[in-house]
């Protein structure tokens, strides 16, 4: 009964977003509910109830990182930072801004970076690149969508939910000029054309 009404929920909230919004569902919620339970286990079993420091990438990781580390065994400690290359328009405008890195304490820690999408990489490669000289004892990367794109950066994340095609997405964390975070799946705008 409580699934089939989820369901109903899910189909109701679909068809009011693609009606009213231009939306096309990509990935629905109960695959990303599935991909999250697997990479936990996979990170329970590599890090071996050895304490771990998760960091999420805010605001668009609060999403997948709170259910991330439901899933979770692994003893650990939650921290966050705001990161961001996307401008007022809604658009990357291709400059980083990282903050929140200065309270963080994780010299000799295991950490997991925990981000919404990885596209060029050069917002996770900053964040790395900038944790590195925190000395932590091991640092990893967790995106929810690989972007299918050319990139120029070498790196890619330890582990990833979803690979993707090159479109604009929302939902589940993800944003459009601060809305749509809410949406229980991931969505595309029709035609890639985000409402004015």
């Amino acid at each position: 009964m409580k699934k089939l009404m989820f369901t109903w929920i899910f189909v109701l909230v679909a068809a009011l977003c693609s009606a009213d919004d231009n939306l096309e569902l990509l990935i629905g919620p109960e695959l990303i509910a599935q991909r999250i339970s697997e990479v936990a286990l996979q990170i329970d079993q590599d890090y071996q109830n050895e304490d771990l420091v998760v960091i999420m990438v805010m605001k668009g990781a609060v999403c997948i990182g709170a259910d991330l580390i439901r899933h979770l065994h692994t003893p650990l400690t939650l921290e966050y930072m705001k990161a961001s290359s996307y401008g007022q328009n809604g658009m990357t405008s291709g400059a980083v801004k990282i903050t929140g890195l200065d309270t963080l304490d994780i010299s000799g820690k295991h950490v997991l970076i925990v981000d919404d999408i990885f596209d060029t990489g050069k917002t996770m490669n900053g964040i790395v690149t900038q944790l590195q000289q925190k000395n932590p004892k091991s640092l990893k990367t967790l995106v929810m969508l690989l972007k299918k794109v050319p990139r120029q950066i070498i790196y890619l994340p330890d582990y990833t939910l979803f690979e993707i095609e090159d479109r604009f997405v929302v939902g589940f964390g993800l944003d459009y000029k601060e809305h749509y975070r809410g949406l229980p799946g991931i969505y595309a705008f029709i035609n890639d054309t985000p409402p004015n």
